[in-house]
């Protein structure tokens, strides 16, 4: 099974809360232990005496997205399946600043103000104090600038391999070299401004930062896999439910599903754009078979637990190759239109007299029907009244529920 593992599947909603106040546990007890507790010496990093907290988190972060990256070189771990938050440029910039301007007049960022309370701290108490009334003005203002803060520079799912275009390696390599560097610039700060003595510092760390930098450099050897390799990892499962049909749905699940006020369905057409012009299932969105992989990241930042994807071609073989795409990134949801448009138009294409049927369909993914003139979706058949029809057909639609976002914030 590869990772994330499930914990609520695994365990069970007791297992998973107490594996979480574990990890919680030892989070705080790691932050007082550091001194991260005291607002004096967090605040201090502000005058170059004491960088601690700089070196600890970006410790923390380069750490992490080595074995990160690492794992999912060698297929242990999906990314796929990690939150990434979206990219809200504008807003995030402002928030930062605020946050940046609050740590430095508080002493304390939101985790570490907890620490503090808990421990007694008075600075800690009214820090926390501050940091829910500050949430509670959020909620009863935010509606006045909605539409600014939830749209504001936004990019989606986006990291900085896809931003800057270059493989995952030579940008984590890149990162932990510049962290390295401002560890180094940050002890001759704390030596000039804080009288720090450098000789007494250990000669482990700098063995411990060429043993990061050479781990970093392993994963552009390593690579990062791509789709293809991804799908070969669960070809056994995915290749036995498109032989059992378990993820083709009937048209007439696909017009409940468009119809249910529960359900978000989201039709991706995946034929050429001529095609889609001439007739389109209404709402259906164009994403051409060679466009898939180009939309992955809006998909996977897809928050909506009801959301059903469903693939449309003229038959089902483009659908296809599409769906074992979105499978390979870990989509969840996703499904196949059965017989693709061909049978669409077969089924609620009755009263449409002026399609007519070419060909039979011969399974090569052709459109068996020619249009007097593209006219997309309005014939009456790309958008039938679903009160109109009862079909009769084997329901396959079964959500899975999407790993959710976690929760922020430093520490």
């Amino acid at each position: 099974m590869p990772f994330p593992l499930q914990l609520e599947t695994l365990l069970g909603k007791p297992g998973m809360y107490l594996v979480f106040a574990v990890i919680g546990f030892g989070f705080g007890f790691v932050l007082e232990s550091a001194g991260f507790g005291n607002s004096k010496k967090l605040a201090a990093q502000f005058y170059f005496r004491e960088l601690t907290v700089l070196k600890v988190m970006f410790g923390a972060i380069v750490t992490a997205m080595v074995l990160i990256f690492i794992t999912v070189g060698l297929g242990i771990l999906d990314f796929s399946l990690l939150w990434v938050n979206p990219t809200y440029l504008a807003s995030g910039i402002v928030g930062g600043l605020i946050m940046g301007v609050g740590f430095i007049i508080g002493g304390f960022c939101p985790g570490t103000s907890l620490v503090a309370m808990v421990t007694g701290k008075l600075d800690g108490l009214f820090f926390v104090l501050g940091v829910l009334f500050g949430i509670f003005a959020f909620g009863e203002t935010v509606e006045y600038y909605w539409g600014w803060w939830n749209n504001a520079g936004y990019m989606g799912r986006i990291t900085i391999p896809e931003w800057l275009g270059l493989p995952y390696g030579v940008v984590v390599t890149g990162i932990v070299l510049m962290a390295l560097f401002m560890f180094w610039g940050a002890e001759q700060l704390e030596h000039r401004f804080g009288g720090r003595d450098l000789s007494k510092e250990p000669r482990w760390r700098r063995y411990a930062a060429v043993g990061l930098a050479a781990l970093a450099a392993s994963i552009i050897v390593i690579g990062t896999p791509t789709t293809e390799q991804k799908y070969a990892r669960i070809a056994s499962t995915k290749d036995a439910a498109l032989t059992s049909r378990e993820v083709q749905i009937h048209p007439g699940e696909l017009l409940q599903t468009m119809a249910d006020d529960t359900l978000k369905a989201v039709v991706l057409d995946v034929r050429p754009e001529a095609e889609y012009n001439q007739f389109h299932i209404a709402g259906a969105r164009n994403v051409p078979l060679a466009e898939i992989p180009s939309i992955i990241p809006e998909l996977q930042a897809q928050q909506a637990l009801n959301t059903v994807f469903v693939l449309a071609s003229n038959d089902e073989a483009a659908a296809t190759a599409a769906w074992k795409t979105l499978s390979a990134e870990s989509i969840p949801n996703v499904y196949i239109l059965e017989g693709g448009i061909n049978q669409w138009i077969a089924t609620f294409g009755q009263g449409d007299d002026v399609i007519v049927q070419m060909a039979s369909p011969s399974g090569d993914d052709t459109l068996c029907w020619a249009f007097p003139a593209a006219l997309g979706d309005r014939f009456e058949a790309a958008d039938p009244d679903p009160h109109a029809w009862q079909l009769d057909f084997i329901p396959k639609i079964k959500l899975q529920i999407k790993r959710d976002k976690s929760g922020g914030g430093c520490g």
